[in-house]
């Protein structure tokens, strides 16, 4: 047959092999660094995986055939959930466009400053607002089920979205780039217990979209007028007006 002359041609050179392996190896660790590099749940999801090859191959080693049996399934069943719950990132990878990356993070200085004046005006009204800027992960799973805008950034566009008891007053506004995607956003709440209990509700989903994603999401408190940022995982609080402006300089590039 046709595939044993192909593995006696590899067989026969080892140095094909190893080119090949070398190549394949490449392509997987490129893979891997992507998805870590942006996506805080492949990390975890890596390294539950590695965690489990581990045990599965000391087990086979001490010749611990249940726990290896236990394991092998394990192992099946981790990489499987990783398929599904890993799908959106890989779409993205597959649907990656330079110029589009470029644009999600890059923004102008007026941008910058509606965006701050809007949000310490919120915080002195005790509005509550939750603007989330998207950066090199596509938000696009969450803004299509949202209310699409695409209008350029300004101070009175995002006040006026955020007014108690209007159509869009609830869930995120998504910024990308000059641009207004889209208000009505939701995201799932963070799950970490550590949190205080008297976290509200905003403040949990912009801690559970940085968690998954490289987004920074600015957060007007409507009990107490504070806005707070939170960004990989992190909740911080922010103080004055220009110390908003330093987050977002960092965050955003300049067009």
């Amino acid at each position: 047959m046709w595939w044993e002359v192909v593995q006696d041609f590899f067989n026969n050179n080892e140095w094909l092999k190893i080119v090949f392996e070398c190549y394949f190896t490449f392509i997987i660790i490129v893979l891997l660094v992507y998805l870590i590099a942006h996506s805080r749940r492949a990390f975890y999801l890596l390294v539950t995986i590695a965690l489990i090859t581990a045990i599965y191959f000391l087990a086979k080693f001490l010749n611990l055939p249940l726990t290896e049996t236990i394991y092998k399934g394990a192992l099946f069943i981790a990489i499987l959930f990783a398929v599904f719950v890993l799908a959106p990132d890989l779409r993205n990878i597959i649907n990656y466009k330079q110029d589009i990356k470029d644009s999600f993070m890059s923004a102008s200085d007026n941008t910058r400053n509606q965006i701050a004046d809007a949000a310490m005006y919120l915080s002195s009204k005790k509005i509550g607002a939750l603007i989330t800027l998207e950066r090199h992960n596509s938000l696009d799973q969450y803004a299509e089920k949202a209310i699409q805008l695409n209008a350029d950034v300004s101070k009175e566009l995002l006040i006026n979205i955020f007014i108690p008891n209007t159509p869009l007053h609830d869930g995120a506004v998504i910024i990308r780039g000059n641009k207004i995607r889209c208000a009505g956003a939701y995201y799932v709440l963070t799950q970490h217990n550590e949190i205080d209990k008297t976290t509200g509700s905003r403040h949990r989903a912009a801690l559970g979209i940085s968690e998954i994603t490289d987004s920074l999401s600015i957060i007007c408190s409507e009990e107490t007028g504070h806005i707070s940022i939170a960004t990989e995982g992190f909740l911080i609080k922010i103080n004055d007006r220009e110390k908003l402006i330093s987050y977002i300089d960092m965050f955003m590039d300049k067009k």
